[in-house]
């Protein structure tokens, strides 16, 4: 959760100044990380004076949103700093992942370190869609006990949802068959039902794919690559874009639906309404099928055709080929278009990565036009275990705690 620290100028009023030094020595602390920041480096880092820098630590301290131990030596002169780190207990966020078939739910704190995750496996097609998100808060309820336990007081919810997101509703999930959900509405509704008595927590949502992929920029093994396209397979495909270190939602917040680019106009008919869809050749579903796994999907059957094609099964090795020759078909027509440093496949495409990228490689080295495109040269990467939509979701609450601590202080403990 790396950002940019620049200070306000001199006309912005005192108020606003000190909310904003506020944040960006909060920030600065937390990216530094592991108890190496010191008021002085801190200073040296945001640009404001010592002084300003330790009344400012003072108040975080007294916040609950900092903590010191310790002495840390720099190797220069003067007497050694008092090691600041963010505390590992108050203000902290709720993930929710409400998909297909199952309901992850994640808390993090405010170094965006996961604390607490619970996750329900439940098919949630044909369900309505207001028992699917009771459903969610429920389990959201019982993953906030737990942190209370750990002295963690999530002070938002951030919902992950597949498909159309925009304005707190789902527009279209084709795969839920969802048109036009009040989500955040609904789920808001259920989990104060589930909390009497409770302040009620502000609630927000977003594309799951979008915030996987805020999860990978975050959290995972990017290194310094800042502008990308990351794809998730399950039972559909999304895929989100960042740039720069900024997630393109496009025009309507629609930017990512990769799964309904259309392959082959004469294929089979998808949950869209459009024919030939990536998702019918990709996605899980088509997965299982063609490499003769029956019972309609889900952990144990993803696990089983791993496990068919880790053991060579004719089969299985040709359903995943030909899965990562469309994939890399598509891909290959977005990489001309939007030139990213790197493609990310996350979702059941990672374990999939030893049998699936030399396919996908192979398209993107044939139809790339750069020429810049070459199989094994680094740009197409699987995701890592941290970029998954729940954390995602649940930093980004982070995100706003970290924008402005002055305004979280007092709902915490609430």
């Amino acid at each position: 959760m790396k950002s940019n620290l620049t200070p306000l100028g001199p006309k912005a009023d005192k108020d606003t100044v000190r909310r904003s030094n506020l944040s960006l020595v909060l920030r600065a602390v937390r990216d530094e990380g592991d108890g190496e920041a010191t008021r002085a480096g801190v200073a040296a880092r945001v640009g404001l004076t010592r002084a300003a820098v330790s009344s400012l630590v003072e108040q975080l301290l007294e916040s609950g949103f900092l903590t010191e131990s310790g002495k840390t030596f720099s190797g220069q002169a003067g007497r050694p700093g008092t090691a600041l780190k963010t505390a590992r207990t108050g203000p902290s966020g709720l993930g929710v992942e409400v998909n297909i078939d199952y309901v992850s739910v994640c808390v993090v704190d405010l170094a965006g370190t996961g604390r607490v995750r619970l996750t329900e496996h439940l098919d949630n097609r044909g369900t309505p869609p207001a028992e699917v998100l009771a459903r969610a808060a429920r389990i959201a309820a019982r993953t906030l006990d737990s942190a209370r336990e750990q002295e963690l007081f999530p002070v938002g919810v951030a919902l992950a949802l597949p498909g159309l997101v925009s304005g707190g509703a789902v527009r279209q999930a084709p795969n839920l068959g969802w048109n036009q959900v009040p989500a955040e509405e609904l789920f808001a509704a259920s989990l104060a039902a589930e909390r009497p008595g409770r302040r009620e927590l502000p609630v927000r949502s977003e594309n799951e794919a979008n915030l996987a992929a805020l999860a990978e920029l975050w959290f995972g093994g990017l290194d310094r690559v800042r502008s990308f396209l990351y794809l998730t397979g399950e039972i559909g495909v999304g895929g989100a874009l960042v740039i720069d270190g900024e997630l393109l939602r496009g025009a309507h917040g629609f930017a990512g639906e990769i799964g309904h680019v259309v392959v082959d106009a004469r294929g089979p008919q998808c949950r869209c309404g459009s024919r030939g869809c990536l998702e019918q050749y990709a996605g899980q579903a088509a997965l299982l099928r063609a490499a003769g796994i029956e019972g309609g999907g889900g952990g144990l059957a993803v696990a089983e055709l791993e496990k068919r094609v880790r053991a060579g099964d004719e089969r299985a090795v040709g359903a995943v080929a030909q899965a990562g020759r469309m994939l890399g078909r598509v891909l290959s027509g977005a990489v001309n278009l939007l030139d990213p440093d790197a493609v990310v496949l996350g979702g059941i495409y990672r374990n999939l990565m030893p049998w699936l990228s030399p396919h996908v490689d192979e398209e993107l080295t044939g139809r790339v036009v750069s020429g810049l495109w070459s199989p094994g040269g680094g740009r197409l990467r699987a995701s890592s275990v941290a970029g998954d939509a729940a954390r995602g979701a649940a930093a980004l609450v982070m995100t706003d705690v970290l924008a402005d601590p002055v305004a979280y202080a007092d709902r915490a403990r609430a």
